[in-house]
């Protein structure tokens, strides 16, 4: 195999496991009824005129399993921290005992559970689109190496090989999917 098409299968690969990696990640913000520090991922609080992560200016907790703590580094932003939880929009209704935030994570309904499971296949349909645009990407780079001459049987191989690569990453999504789904519609 020409280094051409062995640069082009590595770095389609490369782009696949970035489409992973893209998933699993907006699968930590989908909550599935347990408190987790990457609830609150999303949260940017104005601190000193500047939108900085929520996990930069507190210390953020999991005291049981239904329950978050937030407790700033400066205690004159607890306020601001408040505020920007409420902001963000992300269903959470923060307490402030005047030294932490306290949220409360409601347990799931089974509607709620619905729309979390629609909301992962949406996820895991779009890390789907970027495999495959990864291996359109590909077939079209094989293809232009063949009209430059390169031998058909080689270009054929090649693209046999994206195709399994494409094939064994739609795989490890759906397994993705059917984890976090487990996941969700536990009780």
């Amino acid at each position: 195999m020409t280094e051409e098409i062995e640069f082009i299968l590595d770095s389609t690969k490369e782009s696949m496991v970035g489409s992973i990696a893209h998933l699993e990640k907006e699968f930590l913000n989908i909550r599935a009824g347990k408190a987790s520090p990457q609830m609150l991922g999303s949260v940017f609080v104005d601190y000193y005129g500047a939108q900085t992560p929520l996990s930069q200016i507190a210390n953020v907790n999991i005291p049981d399993a239904r329950t978050i703590t937030i407790q700033p580094y400066e205690k004159n932003m607890l306020q601001t921290i408040e505020k920007a939880i409420m902001v963000a929009n992300i269903g959470f209704n923060p307490m402030n005992n005047g030294d932490v935030i306290i949220i409360n994570v409601p347990a799931l309904t089974e509607e709620r559970r619905r729309d979390l499971v629609k909301q992962a296949k949406a996820e895991s349909e779009d890390a789907k689109i970027g495999i495959r645009n990864a291996r359109k990407d590909a077939n079209t780079e094989i293809k232009k190496l063949e009209k430059e001459g390169t031998s058909e049987d080689i270009c054929k191989s090649a693209e046999e090989d994206v195709q399994k690569l494409t094939d064994s990453f739609i795989r490890k999504i759906e397994e993705h999917l059917a984890n976090k789904e487990a996941e969700i519609m536990k009780v």
